[in-house]
């Protein structure tokens, strides 16, 4: 079968690879029918996260379900699932109490030795624990598809962001950072009844995007320009919670200061960058809440796939390019060049 693998910066390559095959009882082989390049895989793209030469790469799928092993009792042949971005066996601890991002036999697709998500097919350990089925007639909606594609990472990220937050209904939100997990929180907080969402970007496409999703304001500066927008909008206050969906210092430090006293902080971004940006004694000060990390999709997906289904939210937009398989390392070039948002790629 073929397959993304990177070999280094800038070397992104379609390669033949071994097909999959069921290697324990709780693994299942699913062909791929949908992926995407993510923003956190452009860090080894561009060299800051190391890979090794050859390694897959990609952790977002929707696929059918070709063979499952024998203690696999959740999924047959001709089953239509989406993959959250880890696997997770989906009975110790940690999955029983909705962290399956911890689970101790879980991982990341792409680590080294796994099956990376942009391929024509995967092997899914804790197959039952790890996929979430769909119907089977979705498969062939194609304007479903980028939606459902979305719960596997940036939609349950963003998510995530929202609830860490303590997102409720009426409240002002602020959301840092105008990325596909960035707009996402913005779609989240509108499903949680925000009452007032204020986007940080200065992308104008994707500012457009955040405003369908429910933003109410937009403020294009950064730094300590965006941090005096922001309390201005609010009456000096600040927001009740903000989504932090970047990742660095500057990002994580505006998120911060543009809480209002006794508000919270959901973290989202990949901290890339020393202490990231967090002054204790400055949330000390003011009751500053903060609260995230990696996004638990597995205990989420359940909770967000009816709305996505029925329409209610839909967070397909953050896809604006498509293509196939071959046009993969040029669609990195493309969102690392910001050309693009976010890319599907359809087998």
């Amino acid at each position: 079968m073929r397959a993304t693998v990177i070999h280094g910066p800038n070397d992104i390559r379609i390669e033949e690879v071994p097909d999959p095959v069921v290697q324990r009882p709780t693994d299942a082989v699913v062909r791929v029918v949908n992926a995407c390049i993510c923003g956190s895989d452009l860090w080894a793209y561009r060299g800051v996260a190391s890979r090794v030469a050859g390694q897959r790469i990609g952790h977002e799928f929707l696929g059918i379900v070709e063979e499952v092993g024998s203690d696999v009792t959740g999924f047959t042949r001709g089953d239509f699932v989406v993959a959250p971005f880890v696997w997770s066996d989906g009975t110790c601890d940690h999955c029983r109490e909705g962290l399956h991002t911890s689970c101790p036999q879980g991982g990341f697709w792409g680590e080294v030795g796994s099956d990376g998500g942009q391929g024509e097919a995967v092997r899914v350990p804790f197959a039952d624990g790890t996929l979430v089925k769909l119907p089977k007639e979705a498969a062939g909606e194609e304007k479903l598809l980028p939606g459902l594609l979305a719960l596997s990472d940036v939609m349950s990220t963003g998510h995530h962001a929202a609830v860490a937050a303590n997102v409720r209904p009426g409240a002002t939100v602020a959301v840092v950072g105008d990325g596909a997990v960035g707009l996402c929180g913005v779609l989240a907080a509108h499903r949680l009844g925000a009452g007032r969402i204020i986007a940080l970007g200065r992308h104008e496409q994707r500012t457009a995007i955040a405003r369908s999703f429910g933003a109410t304001d937009v403020v294009a500066e950064r730094g300590e320009a965006a941090i005096e927008a922001v309390k201005e909008l609010t009456g000096g206050q600040g927001a009740h919670a903000v989504l932090e969906a970047v990742g660095t210092e500057e990002s994580m430090r505006t998120a911060i200061s543009i809480a209002r006293d006794g508000g919270a902080v959901g973290y989202v971004g990949v901290p890339h960058g020393g202490s990231a940006g967090v002054d204790i004694a400055q949330m000390f000060g003011r009751n500053v809440t903060l609260a995230g990390g990696v996004a638990p999709a597995r205990a989420y997906i359940p909770e967000l796939l009816p709305d996505v289904l029925s329409g209610a939210i839909d967070p397909g937009p953050v896809f604006d390019r498509t293509v196939g398989l071959d046009g993969v390392p040029d669609g990195y070039r493309a969102m690392h060049d910001r050309e693009a948002l976010k890319v599907r790629i359809t087998f």
